[in-house]
């Protein structure tokens, strides 16, 4: 098998959903390096090429298309402008709303939805019953080859205008409130215990349940301390609970 076709192999199988460039293992999540390997020599294999549509010019490697599905995919794509990339893998029953973009190597699993103007970044790993809200970035971590994605488990809620950045982990049921931001350089202060959250192996873990806003801490030290200038800190007011899992709930008529 050439490389070129191990590319499109590995492609394939992404798509179908039985291979993945991140995966749990006893409990906890691994990256398959190899798989990021592959994918990154597609891009250096493939060949600029015109992939324009009507009055829109588009130029990309001819080895990375955009998907196409039929409607026994049993995803719903809303038209409107949405695109997904060759590579990534979407499950029957997500819901795609219009403009979005999914990036190769990205995993999002059945019941979860990819809200307006949402962009669900290279690798990024989305489990069942998500939702991520418009406006919403969940970023890509190709490179390096050996850090994990950015990953959303399974049943959370991810608010409008929220970037979730750098390899960070949102554990099953987060409640991510609109505009917060989360980068591995970002403490994250839990209220409920008076500590901060700082990052583990390169990148911050968010508790399974938390209910996390946007806040602010101010700086301890230094002329910004003796003007009184707060920093940007993401704040766990709460864990989850029936009250904040009815507020934040996608009706089933939606699907």
């Amino acid at each position: 098998m050439t490389e070129l076709e191990k590319f499109y192999d590995v492609v394939e199988r992404l798509e179908k959903g039985t291979l993945r460039v991140a995966e749990k293992e006893n409990g906890a999540w691994k990256v398959n390096t190899w798989v990021k390997e592959v994918i990154l020599s597609g891009f250096r294999l493939g060949a600029l090429t015109d992939m324009s549509q009507g009055a829109f010019s588009f130029f990309d490697k001819d080895t990375v298309p955009p998907r196409r599905f039929t409607a026994e995919d049993g995803i719903r794509i809303v038209p409107g402008g949405s695109s997904v990339r060759r590579g990534a893998f979407l499950a029957p029953s997500v819901i795609v709303m219009p403009p979005a973009y999914v990036n190769i190597g990205a995993y999002v699993d059945e019941g979860s939805m990819v809200d307006s103007h949402v962009t669900i970044g290279s690798c990024a790993q989305v489990g069942k019953h998500v939702h991520v809200s418009a406006a919403t970035q969940i970023g890509g971590v190709l490179e390096p080859v050996g850090a994990l994605p950015t990953i959303v488990e399974d049943n959370c809620f991810v608010g409008g205008n929220c970037g979730i950045y750098e390899g960070t982990l949102l554990q099953e049921g987060c409640v991510i409130a609109s505009g917060v931001i989360i980068t591995r350089s970002t403490p994250v202060f839990d209220a409920t215990t008076g500590e901060y959250i700082r990052p583990v192996d390169g990148r911050i873990i968010i508790p399974r349940g938390a209910v996390v806003v946007s806040g602010s801490r101010p700086v301890s030290k230094g002329p910004a301390a003796e003007a009184g200038i707060h920093l940007y800190c993401p704040v766990i007011v709460k864990y989850r609970d029936e009250k904040t899992s009815a507020s934040v709930a996608l009706g089933d008529y939606l699907r």
